[in-house]
């Protein structure tokens, strides 16, 4: 008796998180893969690749940003020594 109260309380568990997960990823909505973007005629926002893209993009940029902010700390240290 006791294991069909235990399974048939982690079936009521199990529901209520797939209840509970179901409602999220409808809320988030499905993402759309590129591939299946670009064939089905839909314009995707600029900046959207394949992860690799997206990966060699974002390292670009951090790397830019760093330059930029090492070039900026020079200019402040200067301008602090009078």
């Amino acid at each position: 008796m006791r294991m069909v109260f235990g399974v048939l309380g982690l079936l009521v568990a199990l529901a209520i998180v797939g209840s509970l997960v179901k409602r999220q990823l409808q809320a988030v909505g499905a993402p759309v893969r590129p591939e299946a973007a670009s064939a089905a005629g839909v314009a995707l926002p600029a900046g959207t690749g394949t992860p690799a893209q997206q990966s060699q993009q974002l390292q670009r940029r951090v790397a830019d940003d760093v330059n930029r902010l090492m070039q900026q700390v020079p200019a402040r240290v200067e301008g602090a020594n009078p």
